[in-house]
């Protein structure tokens, strides 16, 4: 059981509860489109597919997601680039009961971002954050190194990795979206080009 609970993240409602640094902060906490506000801070903003198929949900999704064990998912996972550098990693999963109607879009969705979808209907009701300082032996955490890895923008396992999920619903689906913050996030700075 010690290994299950391992492969588990402590999600608070509180972002102060994950002692993230408080450069981590203002990525964590912020509220809106992360996809707007990495396009404020890069020249060129970039969705790179990793995966998207079915899966079984982890561990710790399966509850917030209406489970009561780990299920099969729809799963999506991508890289978020700002001027080519990965800054995040992204972990999205649908409840196999949802349809077509309640995220029309979400099967086609390619390297477009999920966000833009999100923000832009107003059907989408969006939950409260929680956050997590993910460990490495996390499945999240591991996913995230090994994308990074396959990019040539290695991150070691010492280095703690921090990350937010926000429960989202439309019309009787839900879809939970964890986003990963990855150290290079943190040499963005505001392009103020735009």
């Amino acid at each position: 059981m010690k290994g299950q609970s391992l492969r588990q993240a402590n999600w608070h409602g509180h972002l102060l509860a994950t002692n993230a640094p408080h450069p981590y902060r203002r990525w964590l906490a912020g509220g809106g489109s992360l996809t707007n506000k990495l396009k404020a801070h890069s020249r060129a903003f970039r969705v790179q597919l990793l995966h998207q198929d079915t899966a079984i949900c982890l561990a710790d999704e399966a509850n917030i997601i209406g489970y009561h064990r780990p299920g099969r998912v729809w799963e999506r996972e991508v890289l978020l680039r700002c001027d080519n550098t990965p800054v995040v990693f992204a972990h999205t999963v649908v409840p196999m009961s949802a349809d077509a109607s309640d995220w029309p879009l979400f099967s086609a969705l390619g390297e477009r971002s999920l966000g833009s979808t999100l923000f832009g209907d107003p059907r989408v009701r969006r939950g409260e954050l929680e956050f997590a300082r993910l460990r490495a032996s996390h499945p999240l955490a591991r996913r995230a190194r090994a994308a990074l890895a396959a990019n040539d923008a290695a991150v070691p396992e010492e280095v703690l990795l921090y990350a937010r999920r926000c429960l989202y619903r439309r019309h009787e689906g839900t879809l939970l979206v964890t986003e990963v913050f990855l150290p290079p996030v943190l040499k963005l700075e505001r392009n103020n080009a735009k």
